[in-house]
């Protein structure tokens, strides 16, 4: 990706992050998928297993969005002391 492709997905990426309903729909899914995951029973490890994989993908979605930030603002850092 080029530096604007980077910069232009790391704006995409804040608002996202800032979004009250993504928050509360990421929030809302990782509660069910914690409930889902203690109320189920320890020898249901298909269940378990999948409910905790369903718990890291929403983790690594967000982890991702703030990563594309991060990197945005380590472009636009460096362009800035760099004078361009």
């Amino acid at each position: 990706m080029s530096e604007e492709e980077l910069i232009t997905a790391g704006n995409d990426a804040e608002i996202l992050i800032n979004d009250d309903v993504f928050n509360r729909t990421v929030n809302s899914l990782v509660e069910s998928s914690f409930s889902t995951f203690t109320s189920s029973k320890p020898e249901d490890t298909v269940g378990r297993e999948a409910t905790y994989s369903f718990y890291r993908a929403l983790v690594d979605i967000v982890h991702t969005l703030q990563q594309r930030v991060t990197v945005r603002d380590e472009i636009i850092n460096r362009n800035n002391s760099e004078g361009k």
